[in-house]
């Protein structure tokens, strides 16, 4: 039994992973070819500094994922607080089944709706070419938000609810109390809620592909309209770069749980 388990695991790592795997390796192909590998060689690294287009939509990407994880984070960790001090049991396990809704709604049913509510909302306001960066902005916010306060609930839930009436009681404000006694001991729940609303927000491309416009394209965006002609070797090269950037946050993630475990079986030892 304990063979046949890790023969299902190793094959459910190469199904996983050789995909991964043969785009790395021909990102140093010399050639164009996905086939034969023509030899060693960093050509397509250095061929992404000259396209201008992909380093556009890198860039726009890249400000999109930023802005809308970090505002993500801030309005999710808050909502988060709310419903975790909500009193009413039936307000609060209603609260969570609508937070879980986008999580659980096809992409393709959240992209077609919240284009027809920016259109609409366009219409109303008299406002032509509404979709763009600010639709795109608000759209990765909205699918952002249930992942961080997910993310951030268990940790509230682990903390002592008497911390910040201490530190009231030693003369801070209920706001300062917060931020002085609450957040400190929620941080890693608020950091691994900021790198996975920043990793969906990176390779989105349904919701986008529906609520942005003409005038800004996002590297998914950018390599959809390139599979209509032909994917050039560079984007294996950016790919991998990516590839490896999600990797290292992800390492990071995980040691920030490892020591905030730590430090919550010190604190409970004492």
């Amino acid at each position: 039994m304990k063979i046949a388990s890790r023969i299902y695991l190793i094959l459910l790592y190469v199904f996983l992973y050789a995909p991964i795997a043969v785009l790395i390796f021909f990102s140093f192909n010399a050639g164009r070819s996905t086939a034969v590998f023509e030899g060693f060689s960093l050509k397509w690294y250095g061929e992404i500094i000259h396209d201008s287009a992909t380093l556009s939509a890198l860039q726009n990407t890249l400000v999109l994922a930023i802005l809308s994880s970090v505002i993500a984070t801030v309005i999710g960790t808050a909502a988060a607080v709310g419903i975790d001090r909500m009193r009413s049991k039936v307000l609060k396990s209603t609260t969570m089944s609508i937070t879980n809704v986008p999580m659980m709604n096809p992409d393709i049913v959240t992209g077609i709706s919240m284009m027809l509510l920016f259109v609409f909302a366009g219409k109303l306001l008299h406002v032509n070419n509404v979709l763009g960066f600010g639709t795109l902005l608000i759209a990765h916010i909205t699918f952002n938000l249930p992942y961080v306060i997910l993310n951030v609930l268990p940790k509230l839930r682990q903390t002592d609810p008497h911390l910040e009436e201490a530190a009231q009681d030693l003369g801070c404000t209920p706001f300062r109390a917060f931020f002085r006694a609450t957040l400190p001991s929620i941080m890693s729940g608020v950091f691994s809620g900021l790198i996975m609303a920043f990793t969906l927000s990176l390779d989105d491309f349904v919701i986008s592909y529906f609520v942005t416009g003409p005038n800004f394209q996002t590297l998914p965006l950018r390599i959809y309209a390139m599979t209509k002609k032909t994917v050039k070797p560079d984007m294996y090269a950016l790919s991998t770069i990516i590839f490896f950037i999600i990797l290292i946050l992800l390492i990071m993630v995980n040691i920030s749980q490892a020591r905030a475990e730590k430090k919550e079986k010190i604190h409970h030892r004492h």
